[in-house]
């Protein structure tokens, strides 16, 4: 998930794999495969970089690294 700021400097966790556009027109949108969309404060360039190194992260292993152990041994 990347973290993205609602116009209303409301700090919110999106699913980087459901988003389908962003846009920007002028502010950004993110539209999300459900339809469902969010205008955020960050221009379309950022949302583009955290999904990459989202997307960086998650092929490398590192979110599965960093996750905790099925069996609560880290």
């Amino acid at each position: 998930m990347i973290q993205v700021t609602k116009m209303d400097k409301q700090t919110i966790y999106i699913a980087a794999d459901l988003i389908e556009t962003i846009e920007a027109s002028p502010d950004t949108s993110i539209v999300m495969r459900g339809g469902r969309r969010f205008v955020v404060l960050e221009p379309v360039e950022e949302v583009v970089k955290r999904v990459v190194e989202y997307k960086r992260a998650v092929h490398s292993g590192i979110a599965i690294r960093n996750a905790p152990a099925e069996d609560g041994i880290s």
